[in-house]
């Protein structure tokens, strides 16, 4: 893990986010982690490439935030992205939100970096960045997982999320549903 620099990409690095993504949306199990495919995202002009980048960066709005562990060489190994959702907003995918809150999406990291310390550097990173914020002061950070994805699920509760017994179907599915998990503001944390 010593080797991995957790840092939020520059808006101009807008073809490396766009090159992690595509790889996600190709690994084995994308069809339970994402609700977009390879099909899709494929397709989309690098303008809309380049406006992601620079809404989840550093210097962008603010309501959106991306992390990634990025290697010696400057390969990104993993990627873990959370939106700001207010109780006043439109829900984008699950309930409207019922407090401050953040929300995890987009989470990945490669197959040969599972298991280094790489998916608990970048949610430490996440949460940390949730509980920094003043305007909104966060209460708490949700996810949502495939209901068959059990070893994302294995994890957010390791990590200390619990599930609140929200479920959603899964948009174009049958009868497949999302769990919703959550991350609670720890006690007397003020934001800083």
């Amino acid at each position: 893990m010593d080797d991995y620099l957790i840092r939020t990409p520059r808006a101009d690095e807008w073809e490396k986010a766009r090159e992690i993504r595509l790889d996600a949306l190709r690994d084995p199990i994308a069809h339970l982690a994402f609700l977009d495919t390879y099909e899709a995202a494929v397709e989309r002009p690098d303008s809309s490439w380049r406006e992601w980048a620079e809404k989840s960066s550093e210097g962008g709005d603010g309501k959106a935030r991306q992390f990634v562990a990025e290697r010696p060489d400057g390969s990104w190994a993993g990627t873990i992205t959370l939106l700001v959702e207010r109780p006043s907003d439109e829900a984008g995918f699950g309930e409207a939100a019922k407090a401050d809150q953040t929300h995890v999406v987009g989470v990945y990291v490669r197959p040969e970096t599972r298991g280094t310390g790489v998916i608990d550097a970048l949610f430490r990173a996440g949460v940390e960045w949730s509980w920094s914020l003043t305007d909104p002061v966060v209460e708490r950070v949700r996810l949502y997982v495939h209901e068959e994805n059990a070893r994302a699920a294995a994890f957010y509760r390791r990590f200390g999320f619990t599930p609140t017994g929200e479920r959603v179907a899964v948009p174009g599915s049958g009868s497949a549903e999302e769990v919703e998990y959550e991350l609670r503001r720890p006690e007397g944390s003020g934001a800083r």
